[in-house]
């Protein structure tokens, strides 16, 4: 879930953002945590850690 969680944050940056002083997100960009949340969902769903089943979206970031 931890890989999830980064992989999410990664893919927060599209590639008209991306460069040489803006890899990482700001602190301060709402998108992180939803996007964190739903990856980190979707991988407790997937890998049967979850006790509960969740409706997972389909979104891109």
């Amino acid at each position: 879930m931890k890989l999830a969680a980064a992989n999410a944050i990664a893919n927060i940056i599209t590639d008209d953002e991306l460069h040489a002083d803006y890899i990482v997100p700001s602190v301060f960009d709402k998108r992180v945590a939803k996007a964190v949340a739903i990856e980190v969902e979707r991988a407790a769903t997937e890998s049967g850690v979850s006790r509960r089943q969740m409706a997972l979206p389909d979104t891109e970031f």
